[in-house]
């Protein structure tokens, strides 16, 4: 666990479903929570006030809702990271999110320990979601796969295969018996080549050119 705990702030319009969130959260080791927003123009304001690292973010909210929330607060506060947690598992909404610049989606099915997982892993910068969404990615892609001219060297192919099964970036460094550092170096390049924003679309790229397991 890290010295200083993730510092969150839950966004949801059910005050019941918030307070919960809230109360679960101060389960977790390593998580603090700093304010809870009814909508998405209070969590915005949360967040303009500083010392936040992640917003746990709803989708349907009055006043501003979770995407156009998340678009703000990924464009104005860059530092600030958003991890969804909502009840829709949609394509529309799956996509809006991350197009928005949510770096992980989760649905309400998720536990404490898979929530405080994706906290940490959101506020360390990487992408987290669940199998769900995972699924949702793939859906529909085509069977053939696609011809490749994106370079990638053998190992930032290895590299895009292993996110592809769902690694993190500590997993993938101890499969392949490198450091974190050098993982983070490898997924930047493949992403750069590939053209990809986040896990999500290095994902639906690994199964579209063959680079994944279906």
């Amino acid at each position: 666990m890290p010295d200083s705990p993730v510092r969150v702030v839950v966004a949801d319009d059910q005050q019941v479903v918030r307070e919960g969130l809230v109360a679960l959260l101060g389960l977790i080791a390593g998580v603090e929570v700093v304010g809870s927003a009814g909508n998405g123009a209070e969590a915005v304001e949360l967040v303009a006030g500083g010392n936040v690292d992640v917003v746990l973010m709803d989708l349907r909210m009055p006043v501003l809702d979770g995407i156009q929330a998340t678009a703000r607060i990924t464009t104005e506060y860059p530092g600030v990271a958003v991890l969804v947690l909502t009840t829709y598992a949609d394509d529309e909404s799956i996509a809006l999110a991350l197009r928005a610049g949510a770096r992980g989606y989760l649905t309400k099915d998720a536990g404490r320990v898979e929530i405080g997982a994706a906290l940490h892993a959101t506020a360390a910068g990487q992408s987290t979601f669940d199998p769900e969404v995972s699924r949702k990615l793939i859906a529909g892609l085509p069977s053939i796969p696609a011809p490749r001219t994106d370079g990638l060297t053998a190992r930032e192919s290895e590299v895009l295969q292993l996110i592809a099964r769902g690694l993190s970036n500590a997993e993938i460094a101890a499969s392949l018996f490198i450091g974190e550092t050098t993982v983070k170096t490898h997924i930047n390049n493949t992403f750069a080549k590939i053209g990809a924003r986040h896990r999500a679309e290095a994902v639906r790229y690994a199964y579209r050119h063959g680079l994944a397991a279906p």
